[in-house]
C-alpha cells in the first residue's frame, strides 16, 4: 500500500486540484447534475421523515431517541481543530482514515492539513516526536504546496508543530503570517499566545489572549486563558478558568486534560491533597492522560507516598516518556537515597532528548537543568546561553541563573534570576523554584536579607516544590538564621 509520505510527494508535484482547494464549490460540470440531485435528496428526506412520524407512534417502539453521536474519527478532528486534547484510540482513527484519505485524493489540502495537526496531536501525547513530528511537517507543508492561499488550516498547524518542538520563532512567523491572513480566525492565537510566551514577550502573549476572548468563549480559550493568568501570577483567576474550561468540555479526554492542568496549578500552590484528586481524576477520564500521571507522581511523593509515587512515575514513562519525567524520577530516587536508581534516569533523559531531537524537538532546557545539578554546569550554561540569545523566555532565565550559579559565576547568574523572579523584567509567576534558586544565589553572595526573604517565599508557596531541592532550601533558610540586630542604631 502507498504510503502517505510518498503521497505527499506525489500531490507536492501535481497540479493543484480546484475541488480540494476550495471544499465546498463544484465545478461547472458538477452544478449541471447537483440540482436533481438536490431535488431526489429532499424528496427521500421529506419521506423518510413522514415515515419516521409513523414509525415512531407504533405501539412497542421507543419515541424521541437521540441521534447517534459523532464517531471516534469525527471526535478526534473536532478536537484537533479546535485545540482541545483528543481521545489517544480516536486520534489513531481519525490518522488511519486522514491517510487513507489522501492517498485516494491526494490533492485534498484541508485533509492532509487535519492529518499534520493529528501527527503533532499523537506525537505529543505519545512523546514519539522522532516518528511523528517529520510526518506532520510533510502532511502540512504538503497542504500549503497544493493549495498555498487561504490555507489557514495548515499554517496554524505548522505553528503548533514548531511550538511542540519547542521552536518558538517558528512558531511566532508561521502565527503570525496565518493571522495576517486570517486576524479572525480565532484558531490563530493560541499558538501566538505559545509562541510569545516561549519568547518572553508576554505583553503580545496578552495582547494575543484578549483578541481570542473577543472571538471565542468556551473550554479552548478559557484554557489558554488560564495560562496567561497563571504567568501574570493571577492564580485564583487562572484556577477560576480552568474549573469552566473543565466544566464545559465535550469529552473525557479534554475534561481529563484542563483537570490535570488544574491539578498543577494546585501543585505549584503547594495543596497536595487537592492536586491528587484532580490528578486521579483526569486518569479516570482519560487513562493515557500520562501528564496526569507524572501529577500524581509529584503529589504522592509531597504527601510521603514514597512506593505509590514511584509507580505513577514508572506509567507516566512508560507512556509519554519525556525527559522532563525522567529527571523528576531520579531526583525522587536521589531524595531516597537510591543514587543508582537514580543514575539509571539520568542515562534515560539523556537518551530521551536525544530522540526527541530526531524529531527536530529542542531539548537544551531539560538538559540544562540537568546538567547544572548532576551533571557538567560549565555546558549547561553554554546550552543555555544559546538558548537565551534564540528564545529568551522566564523559564530560560531561571534555568540560565541556575547553571552560571552552579558553574561558580554567581554575579551573572543572579541577573538572570532577577529576570525569571522581578516584576519590573515580567518575572510574575509565583514559582516556588524560581525563588529558591534566587535565594540560593543570594546567599552564596552573602545577601543574607535577600536569600532569606526569598528562601522563606519560596517555601511558604510551595514548601514541596522539589523532593530533593526543597529539603536544601529548609537546610539553607536555617543556616542563615534569624536577621541580625547588631547593627541597629539605638535611638534611646
Amino acid at each position: 500500500m502507498e504510503s502517505a509520505t510518498e503521497t505527499a510527494d506525489a500531490a507536492a508535484r501535481a497540479p493543484a486540484d480546484t475541488d480540494a482547494a476550495a471544499p465546498g464549490t463544484r465545478s461547472g460540470a458538477g452544478k449541471g447534475r447537483s440540482r436533481p440531485r438536490r431535488r431526489v435528496l429532499a424528496g427521500a428526506l421529506a419521506g423518510g421523515l413522514v415515515l419516521g412520524g409513523v414509525l415512531l407512534c407504533l405501539p412497542g417502539e421507543e419515541a424521541g431517541r437521540p441521534a447517534p453521536g459523532p464517531g471516534p474519527g469525527a471526535r478526534a478532528q473536532a478536537a484537533v481543530r479546535t485545540g482541545a486534547a483528543a481521545a489517544l484510540p480516536d486520534l489513531a482513527v481519525l490518522i488511519g482514515e486522514r491517510e487513507a484519505r489522501v492517498r485516494a485524493r491526494p490533492q485534498d489540502a484541508r485533509s492532509w492539513a487535519v492529518l499534520g495537526a493529528a501527527y503533532v496531536e499523537h506525537g505529543r501525547r505519545t512523546a514519539d516526536a522522532a516518528a511523528l513530528y517529520p510526518q506532520a511537517e510533510r502532511a502540512l507543508r504538503t497542504s500549503l504546496s497544493v493549495r498555498p492561499a487561504g490555507n489557514t488550516e495548515a499554517l496554524v498547524g505548522l505553528a503548533a508543530l514548531a511550538n511542540a518542538r519547542r521552536d518558538f520563532p517558528a512558531a511566532r512567523s508561521w502565527g503570525e503570517t496565518a493571522r495576517k491572513r486570517a486576524p479572525k480566525r480565532w484558531t490563530v492565537y493560541p499558538q501566538l499566545i505559545d509562541a510569545y510566551t516561549g519568547l518572553g514577550d508576554h505583553k503580545r502573549a496578552r495582547a494575543a489572549l484578549d483578541r481570542l476572548l473577543e472571538l471565542r468563549s468556551g473550554p479552548a480559550a478559557l484554557g489558554r486563558a488560564a495560562a496567561v493568568y497563571r504567568d501574570e501570577g493571577r492564580r485564583e483567576d487562572a484556577a477560576a478558568a480552568l474549573s469552566d474550561a473543565a466544566a464545559g468540555a465535550a469529552a473525557p479526554a479534554e475534561r481529563a486534560a484542563w483537570l490535570e492542568r488544574a491539578g498543577q496549578l494546585a501543585f505549584e500552590r503547594g495543596d497536595r491533597e487537592p492536586a491528587l484528586r484532580y490528578f486521579r481524576e483526569a486518569v479516570r477520564l482519560d487513562p493515557d492522560q500520562w501528564a496526569a500521571q507524572a501529577g500524581r507522581g509529584r503529589a504522592l511523593a509531597a504527601l510521603g507516598r514514597t512506593s505509590e509515587a514511584l509507580d505513577a512515575y514508572r506509567a507516566a514513562l512508560a507512556g509519554q516518556p519525556l525527559p522532563q519525567y525522567a529527571l523528576e524520577l531520579g531526583e525522587l530516587y536521589e531524595s531516597l537515597g537510591r543514587p543508582r536508581a537514580a543514575r539509571v534516569r539520568y542515562d534515560l533523559l539523556r537518551e530521551l532528548v536525544r530522540r526527541e531531537a530526531a524529531g527536530g524537538v529542542d531539548g537544551a532546557l531539560v538538559l540544562g537543568r540537568f546538567e547544572a545539578d548532576h551533571g557538567d554546569p560549565a555546558a549547561a550554561v553554554r546550552q543555555l546561553l544559546a538558548q537565551w540569545r534564540r528564545q529568551p523566555g522566564i523559564e530560560v532565565a531561571d534555568a540560565l541563573g541556575w547553571a552560571l550559579h552552579r558553574a561558580g559565576r554567581h554575579e551573572e547568574g543572579l541577573r538572570y534570576a532577577v529576570i525569571a523572579t522581578d516584576r519590573a523584567h515580567q518575572g510574575t509567576v509565583r514559582s516556588a523554584s524560581y525563588l529558591w534558586h534566587r535565594g540560593m544565589i543570594e546567599r552564596q553572595l552573602r545577601r543574607e536579607g535577600a536569600a532569606r526573604r526569598h528562601l522563606e517565599e519560596a517555601l511558604r508557596i510551595n514548601p514541596y516544590f522539589s523532593p530533593l531541592h526543597a529539603r536544601t532550601a529548609r537546610t539553607a533558610l536555617v543556616a542563615l538564621g534569624e536577621p541580625s540586630v547588631a547593627r541597629v542604631p539605638d535611638f534611646s
